[in-house]
């Protein structure tokens, strides 16, 4: 690792939420955020192998479920990749997340000035905001550059597109649910998450970190660009 000109953290939220919007056949005109996001990390990763950087990954659900340390060898890479698809495959179960005690454990563990990139959807199963902006903080520690991939279906999740039909709402992390005509809510919902990602946006940038919101259904060369950038910045 000592030929690598820069060392660079992924860390991938696995959590249910990530497997939403559900699909039966991944491609690259039907994919649901965790495979946005796990393509996403393969493509970096690529440029990464190519430059001899050295690349680590973090992946969390209910559980810190993978580790793997900055290293640039062919073998690591394959690895990682391997374990990119395994993710794509295993069976969904319910999973509940607190992303913030994740952030911080991953936080502990590297530990030489890296470029970390975190692709997750920002759900939790409990809204604790002053938890999460604090574990996104920590990732800055040891000089680190942080970029945060806001994964989402802007259409659905941001501006609540749905036809007025009945439709029944599942939390995919609780399993609790709530039937309603989408209408009857819209306005409330598209403000209270507004507000949300606003004020994540806000400390995004009080705390220095790149904040780029990443819709699944616009595909990948703003992840490039942004990366391309942050690495001329960070070397």
């Amino acid at each position: 690792d000592d030929e690598t000109n820069l060392r660079c953290h992924i860390i991938l939220d696995n959590s249910s939420s990530m497997h939403y919007p559900k699909v039966s056949n991944f491609s690259i005109d039907n994919l649901n955020k965790i495979a946005f996001s796990a393509l996403a990390s393969a493509s970096l990763m690529h440029i990464l192998k190519k430059q001899r950087d050295a690349v680590g990954l973090s992946i969390y659900s209910d559980n810190y479920d993978f580790y793997a340390p900055e290293k640039g060898s062919d073998r690591h890479h394959q690895m990682l990749i391997h374990q990119l698809e395994n993710t794509l495959h295993t069976k969904e179960e319910s999973k509940q997340t607190e992303t913030y005690t994740y952030l911080h454990q991953i936080a502990e563990k590297i530990h030489r000035r890296s470029l970390i990139f975190l692709f997750t959807d920002m759900f939790q199963t409990e809204t604790n905001e002053d938890k999460l902006f604090e574990a996104l903080r920590h990732l800055k520690h040891n000089k680190h550059e942080v970029v945060l991939f806001h994964v989402l279906d802007k259409k659905q999740e941001l501006d609540f597109e749905f036809d007025n039909r009945p439709k029944r709402f599942i939390d995919v992390e609780t399993g609790e649910y709530i039937n309603l005509y989408p209408d009857n809510i819209k306005e409330n919902y598209t403000k209270a998450v507004n507000t949300y990602f606003n004020t994540l946006k806000l400390k995004c940038g009080q705390y220095r970190i790149k904040y780029v919101e990443a819709d699944i259904r616009k595909g990948f060369n703003q992840i490039l660009t942004t990366y391309m950038i942050e690495r001329q910045k960070f070397i």
